[in-house]
């Protein structure tokens, strides 16, 4: 979205786009963002609606910074208590029809107070405010890309195939689904890269084009949104959960991210590691810096911490290596040059997307400032070295990290870092004394 379009203007793209949406036999349009619990909210209003919404935001309450998974409310000294108001705006140039949803459209929202200006707990603004960061103070821009993976269930939670992973068996069982996820995906103009079964009992994962940092961020979005409209079509479940069993492999959301000058990868042709340029090094030096705290917002559930065990390919070590699933940054050079990316494999889908990109981006630029090269890397499963450093085992561990780290704190805004803090504590303490069994039943439903 253009951020310094005036209401004007918004209101002269929404009429056209109204118009346009009418002619499809769309009714209405759903306007979302996501909390710091990483839950979507939506408010809906007839796509009549839309001129009035783009120009003067749907109302939606403060309080919905500090809502917990479960939909109970703690408080932080900037969100607390019933008062106040907030509008949402629709962000126009990602308005899609949902494919899925017949009669239905959809836009991820911006957050603003009610004089126009933005709302410091706006973590979508968050996210494009580090992306501008990056270009400003480092002249380069990143391209990011989201996995997603998640299980497909049937009304009794049970996984819908236990055919082998990876296997054709699970393809061919469920290609009807899979064919209407893939021509849902499609037909909202995303481009699908891979769609394949993967490890654990019913699940699957697909991968998309990556695009620039809250583009990104929104896609993941409007992805899991389609599943779980194509799966409710199909009498099914599917749940993005990082745990479905304390033992299991659960469901990542691996970020992939790259930087960008003057249209060349800075990840391929440089001097250092596997081509690394200098900027490219530096910036994933501090992510493995500030990795620690960057879990409590890639990895911010108390489910995170079931997924994040060793010799699972969750990445819970605080290392790197080239093509190590089992680090947590996985270096990628790819058959080209512009394929060249790092992935961040210790995050999962409970994240708030633009609040896990956005700190990344942060971290990375603070590496960027420091200089330091990467350390040496690890090569094979960190588990049998005994020298390589566990990231956080809990999420009370990484709330500390995260309450450490002031160049998060700095980038986040005083009113956003207080209540992404604010939450963390108070799940931990809803969370205390229960079993993995009880933490799973608590969030599988949730994502």
């Amino acid at each position: 979205m253009d951020t310094n379009a005036t209401r004007a203007e918004r209101a002269v793209q929404a009429r056209a786009a109204a118009a346009v949406l009418t002619e499809q036999g769309v009714d209405g349009v759903a306007t979302s963002w996501v909390d710091n619990a990483g839950i979507s909210r939506v408010k809906a209003f007839p796509v009549g609606q839309l001129e009035h919404a783009a120009e003067w935001g749907v109302g939606a309450a403060p309080c919905f910074d500090v809502f917990l998974l479960d939909d109970s409310i703690t408080s932080s000294p900037f969100s607390q208590g019933p008062d106040g108001d907030l509008r949402l705006v629709p962000d126009l140039d990602r308005l899609v029809p949902l494919a899925a949803q017949p009669g239905w459209a959809w836009a991820p929202a911006d957050r603003y107070a009610q004089d126009g200006t933005p709302h410091p707990g706006c973590q979508r603004q968050f996210a494009r405010r580090m992306a501008a960061e990056l270009e400003r103070r480092a002249g380069c821009t990143a391209l990011a890309g989201i996995e997603v993976e998640w299980v497909l269930t049937d009304a009794a939670g049970a996984p819908v195939t236990t055919a082998p992973a990876y296997g054709m068996h699970r393809f061919t069982e469920l290609s009807d689904y899979l064919r209407d996820v893939l021509n849902a995906l499609t037909a909202q103009q995303l481009t699908v890269l891979q769609l394949h079964p993967e490890y654990a009992p019913g699940q699957f994962e697909v991968s998309v084009a990556p695009e620039d940092p809250v583009g990104a961020a929104d896609t993941t979005l409007l992805v899991r949104h389609t599943i779980r409209a194509v799966s409710a079509r199909h009498g099914l479940r599917a749940t993005f959960a990082p745990a479905l069993t304390p033992d299991g492999v659960g469901n990542g959301g691996h970020l992939h991210l790259s930087l960008w000058r003057d249209g060349g990868n800075l990840g391929a042709g440089g001097p250092g590691p596997y081509g690394l340029h200098r900027e490219a090094e530096t910036f994933l030096a501090g992510l493995l810096d500030h990795l620690p705290a960057l879990l409590a917002l890639g990895a911010p559930s108390m489910a995170s911490y079931l997924r994040l065990q060793p010799s699972r390919w969750s990445g819970p070590y605080r290392c790197w290596g080239l093509e190590n699933r089992e680090a947590a940054l996985r270096l990628i050079t790819g058959s080209t040059a512009g394929q060249a990316n790092a992935e961040l494999k210790c995050f999962d889908a409970t994240a708030n997307p633009y609040l896990m990109i956005g700190a990344v981006l942060a971290a990375g630029l603070d590496g960027m400032a420091g200089g330091k090269p990467l350390p040496d890397e690890v090569n094979g499963d960190p588990a049998g070295l005994g020298t390589v450093e566990r990231l956080p085992g809990s999420l009370a561990a990484a709330a500390d990290a995260f309450e450490s780290d002031p160049v998060l704190r700095d980038a986040l805004g005083e009113p956003l870092y207080a209540a992404v803090l604010a939450v963390r504590r108070a799940e931990v303490e809803l969370f205390a004394g229960r079993t993995p069994e009880q933490v799973i039943a608590a969030t599988v439903d949730r994502y």
